[in-house]
Order: structure tokens, then sequence, then C-alpha cells
């Protein structure tokens, strides 16, 4: 049943996919506020479907954390589900991801249409510079800028290491950080076709202040309330 319910979320997914993408192809001249509400359209439809045909849905806590300006959110990596459900939790964004995404065909082109921050991470030194200089500009849009710190999906319970680059952004920026923890992997694994029922466990850390502290101070802040924050969820201890 779990690969019949699978398969057809696939689908519909799929089909999703190539009926919007000339809607998205005809809001480029839109401003990049307005293509993410158009992009969204699409996200929300997914989800509903993963719902209906997976049983797999989400609850949300700490939504009132989120600042009522652009911010930086530091998010757990577990899964596609994330990349997905980001755009139906929160406010329009803009996410920093590899540029070889936008070679998978109609799903890479429309991706672009959202106004990513698309880094080559074989050269480190010039993605920071990248991502602080777009990120300054796409937070001065309005947009959030959304960071796995994490770099790639991780199975639950496990950890990698925390990139410090959504820190520093925030504070070159002067915006808050916040932390987002999840147990999506345990319902969507990583490179797994299955879905299964349950509900995600979604939760949105306090609002890191910038504000006179260095980067590590920022990104240690965020690394320890996320580590927290999935050991609650996962009922596991905390990992150093």
């Amino acid at each position: 049943m779990t690969w019949l319910r699978s398969g057809l979320f696939f689908a519909g997914m799929c089909a999703a996919v190539v009926v919007y993408w000339p809607v998205v192809m005809l809001a480029w001249p839109l401003p990049p506020l307005l293509r993410c509400r158009v992009v969204g359209v699409w996200a929300h439809a997914v989800i509903g479907w993963l719902g209906v045909t997976c049983g797999l849905r989400h609850r949300v806590s700490g939504l009132d954390n989120l600042p009522r300006r652009p911010c930086v959110l530091l998010v757990k990596h577990q899964s596609a589900w994330e990349t997905i459900a980001c755009q139906v939790m929160f406010p329009p964004q803009a996410w920093v991801l590899k540029r070889e995404l936008f070679r998978i065909p109609l799903f890479g082109w429309a991706l672009a249409a959202t106004g990513p921050i698309a880094i080559d991470r074989s050269k480190a030194r010039k993605a920071l510079d990248q991502l602080v200089k777009q990120g300054r500009e796409i937070l001065a849009q309005g947009r959030c800028v959304v960071i796995f710190p994490e770099g790639t999906r991780l199975a639950p319970g496990a950890t990698g290491k925390f990139n410090p680059g959504g820190a520093m952004l925030a504070v070159e920026a002067g915006v808050p950080v916040v932390p987002v923890a999840h147990n999506a992997g345990t319902f969507w694994p990583r490179r797994s076709f299955l879905k299964h029922a349950g509900v995600v466990d979604v939760r949105v850390g306090p609002a890191i202040d910038t504000a006179g502290r260095t980067t590590r101070e920022v990104s240690d802040a965020a690394r320890d309330w996320m580590a927290a924050a999935m050991a609650e969820i996962e009922g596991t201890p905390p990992q150093a």
C-alpha cells in the first residue's frame, strides 16, 4: 500500500510540475517577491496532495517567533520534504542551493524563477562571498533567505558540520537568525521513493539577534538550539 500511495503522489507531483511550469515561466517578468508567491501556489498543491495520497501532514509550533522583517532561516535538512514545505510554512523566501539543480528539466527552470542563490560548492571562498552579496540584496527586497547549514540531507539522528555562512550573512546584513528543526526524514527518508503516513513535527526557534554578536556566536547559538530541539523531537540525547 505504501508503494501505491507513494506512486500516486509522485505521479501527481510530476503532473503538477508539467501543468504549472508554463505559469511560472509567464511570471518571469514579475518582481521576485511576486514570483515566489506564484511558485508558492504549486508548493501548497503538492503538500496538500502529499496529505491526501500518503497521509503525511505536518504541525508547526513557534511561528510566533518569526520576526516581522526578513530574516535568515537555518533549517534542518533530512528530506526533500522541507524544500517544498518551507514555501508553505514561511514568508516569501530565496534558497541557497547548488547550481546543478538548474539542469533538471522543467523543475530546475522553475526553481530558477524564484531567484535563489545558486552557488558552486567546489569554490568555497567565492560561494561565501556570493552568499553574503546576493543574500543582502534579497533581504533588502523583503524576502527571507533559507539555508540548510549542514549542507546535505542527513538521516534521522545524524548531524553534520554546521556551516557558518548563514550566520555570517545575518551578521553582515543586520537581520535575525531563526533556527528550524523537524523530523521529516522519519516519514520521507532521503533518497527514498517511499513516503510514510504521519505528522512531521516542525519547531521554529526563537529569533537570534545578531546586533553586537560575532558570526561564531550566532552560529553556535543556532546550532545548540537545533541540537536540543532535534533531541527532543527524536527522543535521543543531544549530539555534540
